[in-house]
Order: C-alpha cells, then structure tokens, then sequence
C-alpha cells in the first residue's frame, strides 16, 4: 500500500503538498435541483447484506443532504452497464458502483467521466481503468484471517484435510480473499500440515453452487475432510446444507464472512465456525459522505491506494473482525449489527 496521503480532487487539477491529487470535471447539475443526486449501481439485491448496505447507504446520504437513485442489475454485466447509461442520462453529480464484473465496468467509469462525473468503487476494486476512488475492507485480510482460523485448528502431529470454496471468478474481491488465504496457506501446505482435497470457485457466489463444489468432493473423497475454507457465508450455507444431508453437519469447520444473520444462527448452533465481521454502518457511512464530497466537488482524502491494472486507485481501507459463538455478542450484537433475538432466539 502506498503510505502517502492521496488527496482527491474533483473540480480541478492541484498540486497538494504530498498528496496524490486526482481530477474530475464535475457534470452539470441540473438548474432545478435543490439537492446532490448519487446513482447507486448495484451488481445484486438477492443477497441480505446488499440490501442492508443500500438502506444504510441512502439514509446516510439523506442525512447529508442528498439523494440516492438505486438500480440493482442482477448480476448481469449487459444490465449493469445500462443502468449506469441511464444514471449518467439523470445526470447524476457522483456514481458509486459496486461493480458484478470488475473487467466490465471499466468502461462505465468511463462513459462516467466523458460525462464528468466522479467515480466511487464500492466494496469491489473496478479494474483497468482511470478509477477516482476505492472504499471497501482490506480483503486480503479478509481471506488471512479465515485461513489463519483454520490453521489454529491443525491437531498437533497431524494435517488439516482441506475443501476451499472460492467466490465468484468475475469478482476482483474474491481473488484478493484468496490471496490472503493462500499467503497463510501456503508454507502449511509445502509443509505437509495442510491438504486440500478439493478446490473450485462458486460462480456469482451461489450457494447452490457451493452445494454442489461440497457434493463433488463428498463424491470424490468420502465425508473425510476436516474444513471447509467458504470465502462468505452465502457458499459457507451452502456447503452446510450439503454436510447437512451427508449428516456431519457441525462436525466440518467451516468459514465465512459478511455476518449474516443465517451465518450468526448457525454459530449458535455449531454448523458454522467462524465468519468475518465487516462492520456495514461505517463502510456505508463513509461511502455516503465520500459520495456527497465527489457530488458537491469537495476534496477527499484517502491515506492508501490499491492497483487495479490501469492506475493506482486511491483508496480507503477500513477493519475488520473475526467471528465466533464466542464473540459473538461483543462484536456483532455489541455493534447493533444484529439483535441478541435475532441471533440467539431469546
């Protein structure tokens, strides 16, 4: 990561002491036009936490004065960069784009910016193109901290019989997840402590195309595996429900992230072990106020920057947790993330 401070500018070009300053001709607002208008483009709402980030993300930017038009493409990569055509036609002041396919929104950003309008990458890294900015989790963290579970998990004098679950191969954010996996992994594996036994992505993260990567290796190797490395707690149910018609549900380990509410429950109940907590609130929060900043022209700082291909994208990382039944309480609850009824039924 670059350690300088990237300061974003986006009504003109500047010299910043240090800082890393990027340009944006603004697009013209509309006259009658009281407040900032965003255009939210999501790759999907199927899953519970998108549609938690977009009611987060639209109540903070109400709070500060501004509007959100949300267009969900349902994984489609056609749709998506229409929607985008259609927010640039409404004259949108900023885009925030949480992209299905990192490669093929780069021509959105720049349709975008032939139109001046600032770029926001939300959650997923846009790839190959002239990005203005990049907000999400350290991701590579996200996949060290899953593997690192796991290799705490290795029985003394013996190895860990290893199935992995990819994310979607269209997603920058699952290649970075595994590359933090693969860092923590690796030295374990030509070391003999660790084997994997089966290996696949799960495309546009489907669980049931999870099931169906667990199937194959149940098929395969028998029930004879000790972990399941599920990049999110969508393929993690996915995988479960496959243990759980094999009947050895709760006695795999398996991972995950995003805190979904399933994902909470099944810690409870001992068919998940652990999932990765990306606290939504602030990633949402400091997404809205970016996104007004690009809308009304303000500057914004980013302290990080992250290649995609084309450029180095200034960038804001933000933390994250890992998640057990343990700590469930002081971190996901803790945070009003979800309710102690929610999680623990009572």
């Amino acid at each position: 990561m670059n350690p300088r401070i990237l300061l974003v500018i986006v009504s003109c070009v500047l010299s910043v002491l240090t800082g890393l300053v990027l340009s944006r001709g603004g697009a013209v607002a509309d006259a009658a036009r009281a407040r900032p208008l965003i255009g939210l483009s999501m790759d999907t709402l199927k899953e519970e936490r998108w549609q938690k980030d977009r009611d987060l993300f639209v109540q903070k930017a109400a709070e500060l004065g501004a509007d959100v038009e949300v267009l969900s493409a349902n994984s489609n990569d056609t749709r998506q960069l229409a929607d985008v055509e259609a927010l640039i036609t409404r004259k949108v002041d900023a885009l925030v784009i949480i992209p299905h396919d990192a490669a093929a929104m780069a021509k959105a950003v720049n349709l975008a910016h032939q139109a001046g309008i600032p770029v926001l990458s939300y959650d997923r890294l846009i790839t190959g193109c002239d990005l203005d900015l990049y907000i999400t989790f350290d991701n590579v963290k996200v996949g060290e901290l899953q593997a690192s579970f796991l290799a705490g998990r290795i029985p003394a004098g013996g190895k860990l019989r290893l199935l992995r679950i990819y994310g979607s191969k269209t997603d920058n954010n699952a290649k970075l997840f595994k590359q933090g996996q693969d860092n923590v992994l690796q030295p374990l594996i030509a070391a003999g402590k660790v084997e994997v036994l089966h290996e696949d992505w799960a495309d546009d993260w489907k669980p049931e195309n999870a099931k169906k990567i667990t199937n194959a290796a149940i098929t395969q190797h028998g029930p004879k595996f000790d972990a399941i490395l599920a990049s999110n707690d969508g393929t993690a149910g996915g995988a479960i429900q496959a243990l759980t018609e094999e009947g050895i549900a709760g006695r795999v380990l398996v991972t995950g992230q995003d805190a979904d509410l399933a994902a909470c429950q099944r810690l409870v109940q001992g068919t998940q072990t652990m999932t990765v907590y990306k606290p939504l609130h602030v990633l949402c929060s400091q997404a809205a106020e970016i996104a007004v900043k690009l809308a009304t022209r303000r500057p914004v700082i980013a302290r990080d920057s992250t290649p995609n291909g084309h450029t180095d994208v200034p960038s804001v990382f933000l933390p994250i947790h890992a998640v057990t039944k343990d700590n469930l309480r002081d971190t996901v609850v803790k945070d009003g993330f979800r309710s102690e009824q929610d999680v623990f039924g009572r």
